[in-house]
């Protein structure tokens, strides 16, 4: 089973949750006409792999909590939910949306363009869960979401990350 995961940059959580009511929880990037500019980056979950790589530029071990997410969607379980949440329930599965930490964003907005070769080559040694993809291979990902980061920043916006299983 793999990961879904889009990243995208917004105003606030109020135009997150809009969105993703009026799309039903699918998600927010791409296609036609996409809600947010952001793109897919399928199986880098903001916990474990955008962790890794957060600490490989700052310079730290990883840490479960270093991007610091805050739940936004959904808000609540849906009606007649109660108790335990077991494997087959769609519950279990998502999708969610979660903010990023402002330090995540800014983290990444501040990568110099000439660290980027470096800084793919560290992560893709680093983070097993990438299935041995070298630096090549992730300096795309690692230049699209420092340029993510860096017009959110400059829109003074958030980065989230949808995510399903």
């Amino acid at each position: 089973m793999g990961v879904l995961t889009d990243y995208f940059r917004a105003a606030d959580d109020g135009a997150v949750l809009a969105a993703i009511e009026h799309a039903e929880g699918g998600p927010l990037t791409g296609g036609p006409r996409p809600v947010f500019d952001g793109f897919e980056a399928k199986g880098v979950d903001p916990d474990v792999v955008l962790g890794q790589l957060i600490a490989v530029v700052r310079g730290l071990e990883w840490a479960v909590d270093l991007v610091g997410e805050t739940p936004v969607w959904p808000t609540t379980p849906p009606p007649g939910r109660e108790g335990p949440v077991d494997e087959d329930d769609p519950w279990a599965t998502g999708p969610w949306v979660m903010r990023l930490a402002r330090a995540v964003r800014d983290t990444l907005a501040d990568l110099a363009d000439a660290e980027v070769p470096a800084v793919s080559a560290r992560w893709a040694a680093e983070a097993e869960e990438l299935d041995a993809a070298d630096g090549e291979e992730l300096r795309p990902l690692v230049e699209d979401l420092a340029a993510l980061a860096r017009r959110a920043r400059e829109a003074d916006e958030d980065l989230y990350c949808w995510t399903c299983l």
